[in-house]
């Protein structure tokens, strides 16, 4: 698993927009300056329904292209990481939801034969002090999410 980080000034003037989208956007402009191509930012669709026939909707924060590789980006942010890590609520639920999304990003687009990897970006902003940002290419993959649902793993979290 990759990773790689910066620190940037935290913007005051930028307060009025909500910490998850500013984090998005943040981790947009990360990805764009460290080669990544992005492509569809914030791609919702619908992707089943649950057990109360209730249609579910799934998201995929960022869609971008490292060199040929579609990479899927879930985005976190957080002022602190004093209670738990940012990365800690990509547990499998969400993993699932994301890679039900992927598969249908896959489907509409008619793309069946590009690389893809699962990617996550914690953005960490806290309050006076300057953002950091960090990736984990490959966060999962499709094969090791079904080992860790058929095993029963659900809260397997390799941090």
């Amino acid at each position: 698993m990759a990773t790689a980080s910066l620190s940037i000034a935290n913007a005051p003037e930028a307060r009025v927009i909500p910490l998850g989208e500013r984090g998005e956007k943040i981790a947009a402009e990360f990805l764009a300056a460290n080669g990544y191509r992005i492509v569809f930012t914030n791609f919702k669709v619908p992707i089943g329904r649950n057990s109360k026939g209730v249609a579910r909707s799934g998201e995929i924060d960022i869609v971008a292209l490292d060199g040929e590789t579609l990479c899927f980006i879930e985005v976190k942010t957080r002022r602190s990481e004093d209670f738990t890590p940012a990365i800690a609520s990509v547990d499998v639920r969400k993993r699932i939801q994301i890679t039900r999304t992927a598969r249908t990003y896959r489907a509409i687009f008619n793309i069946t034969d590009t690389a893809s990897r699962f990617d996550v970006v914690t953005v960490l902003m806290p309050k006076h002090a300057e953002v950091s940002i960090e990736l984990k290419k490959g966060f999962w993959s499709e094969q090791t999410l079904r080992s860790a649902v058929r095993h029963g793993r659900r809260d397997d979290i390799p941090f």
